[in-house]
């Protein structure tokens, strides 16, 4: 009976495994709403917030828009960067996704 759980549980984790390299491919919506604020801290980490209208125009001031085309992304190091400029290949594909 264990011989057979093991192996349930190795199939198992194998084809999850597989599952989540083919889902992590795929581009999916990011969703931001507009009564949320999201941060990027000193020590990298991510967070959200509920946004309240008593501070707004303090919120705006100093505040830049960010240009449509922008890519975000972590690099090697950790750090968040952004990108303007064309990310995908005339296809449509990602242009700087895995071959």
């Amino acid at each position: 009976m264990t011989h057979f759980l093991t192996k349930t549980f190795i199939a198992t984790a194998a084809f999850a495994a597989l599952t989540t390299c083919a889902f992590a491919q795929e581009a999916a919506p990011w969703e931001l709403k507009p009564d949320m604020g999201y941060a990027y801290d000193k020590d990298g980490k991510t967070w959200s917030y509920k946004m309240g209208t008593n501070n707004a125009g303090t919120l705006l001031k100093g505040a830049k828009k960010v240009p449509k085309g922008t890519l975000f992304f972590i690099g090697q190091n950790g750090q968040l960067y952004m990108r303007s400029g064309p990310y995908l290949e005339g296809d449509g594909k990602f242009k700087f996704g895995s071959n």
